[in-house]
């Protein structure tokens, strides 16, 4: 099966509602197009995961990620920046999958999986 990976790095408000939108977007075409789709957050995006902001954008951010586990997509973060951000906790109880981000990069190029940034 085919793979688009979402990954989202940058934290600035247009890059969270764009890449989560565009992951939502991706997810309802997907499966009649035989596609298999994951998001991973590093960097920014992934402390975005877990901020307090009540921004509107960030909170939606937020949403949109958890609406997207609760679909059934893999969503991944980094685990060593998890670690040193005290973050690991907070991510495994939205269901987000940690590993180290290396491994997934490997993994996505192993895949054949074509990778659209944010």
């Amino acid at each position: 099966m085919a793979k688009t990976v979402i990954f989202l790095f940058h934290g600035d408000n247009d890059s969270l509602t764009a890449g989560s939108h565009v992951a939502e977007r991706v997810r309802q075409a997907a499966p009649d197009a035989g596609v298999d789709l994951e998001v991973f957050c590093f960097g920014p995006a992934q402390a975005a995961m877990t901020e307090s902001s009540t921004d509107p954008v960030r909170v939606e951010f937020r949403e949109q990620i958890d609406a997207l586990v609760e679909a059934g997509v893999r969503v991944g973060a980094c685990v060593n920046a998890a670690n040193a951000n005290a973050q690991e906790k907070a991510l495994t109880a939205r269901g987000v999958t940690l590993e180290f981000a290396r491994d997934a990069f490997i993994r996505f190029a192993v895949d054949g999986a074509a990778v659209l940034s944010f």
